[in-house]
């Protein structure tokens, strides 16, 4: 039982962690453009130079 004094207050302070890089990421804008990402797989290469592709 001693044990859950320490394992408590470690559990809620990862999830506090975790909870404040979640808001970070959010205001960031890490979750902003969800379909481009795995639209872009199935395009060719582009020339990022130019804008067009090959």
């Amino acid at each position: 039982m001693n044990v859950l004094i320490l394992m408590v207050p470690m559990a809620i302070g990862v999830s506090f962690v975790f909870v404040v890089a979640f808001v970070w990421a959010a205001r960031n804008g890490q979750f902003d453009d969800l379909e481009t990402p795995s639209h872009r797989i199935l395009y060719d290469e582009i020339d990022l130079k130019k804008g067009t592709q090959p």
